[in-house]
């Protein structure tokens, strides 16, 4: 289950948190992996750790919030490797600033949704031709399941992940013919070490897990938990799925 052998992945974010993890799992499974990552030591750093496991990968310094920067990494990525077949679109955040509509300041509004959307559409617009043309491919997006669940008070971030859900579904009906794909996971807690910082940083934050985790017990997972899922989705395994939501929330955006 989730054979990507001699596939080639394109991973956004990739030297941090849950795509660092999926880049050693697609690694692991055989492919050959791209790390497209904005600091380009930390993606040195993950290629270097696949090369000694004996894997194949390229670190390609990346800003995939800029046009020019996307386009000369998914250049230099088809030049080593001939093909991608993978897009796995992990680059995103919220703002500690952002709250609910009403007291919500419009600068949070507007950066939260360049980051979170801006990189995914300009590594899909360059990718998806390369997939097109091959006749083959998989694109796997990142939510949140706030944008499934109406009582998150992050409501720029909430707002921004629901639009992915869109885009999502627009890729996948678009390009069907074309045999490529787009599906989105959305996780639940996830212990990277952003989330292990937060919780150092503030107390309320740890209440708030402590009583969704008493709600929710399989709520928390770690990276390899939707590392798993990605590879899954990505892998022809799961040729039949596309345009799908898929939650690995434990339950949130359920009940």
């Amino acid at each position: 289950m989730g054979d990507v052998q001699g596939k080639v992945a394109f991973v956004t974010g990739g030297g941090s948190g849950i795509a660092r993890v999926t880049a050693k799992v697609f690694a692991a499974r055989g492919a050959k992996v791209v790390i497209a990552e904005r600091d380009g030591k930390l993606a040195e750093e993950v290629a270097n750790e696949i090369i000694q496991s004996g894997g194949e990968a390229l670190a390609i310094p990346t800003d995939v919030l800029d046009a020019d920067s996307v386009k000369a990494a998914v250049d230099q990525a088809r030049e080593k490797f001939n093909r991608i077949d993978i897009l796995f679109n992990c680059v995103g955040g919220s703002n500690p600033k952002d709250s609910a509509a009403a007291a919500l300041d419009i600068d949070v509004w507007e950066s939260t949704f360049r980051l979170n959307l801006r990189g995914t559409f300009l590594c899909t617009r360059a990718i998806v031709p390369i997939m097109t043309e091959q006749k083959a491919g998989a694109i796997v997006n990142v939510g949140t399941w706030g944008s499934l669940h109406g009582s998150w008070p992050k409501h720029a971030y909430v707002s921004a992940k629901g639009a992915l859900i869109s885009f999502t579904r627009a890729i996948a009906g678009a390009y069907t013919q074309d045999g490529v794909r787009a599906n989105l996971v959305v996780p639940g807690s996830v212990k990277t070490p952003l989330w292990h910082a937060r919780g150092e940083q503030d107390s309320p934050i740890i209440r708030q897990r402590t009583a969704l985790t008493a709600r929710y017990p399989f709520s928390v997972g770690e990276p390899e938990d939707i590392a798993n899922i990605v590879l899954f989705l990505a892998s022809d395994d799961s040729r039949m799925i596309t345009g799908a939501v898929i939650p690995a929330d434990g339950g949130r955006s359920a009940f």
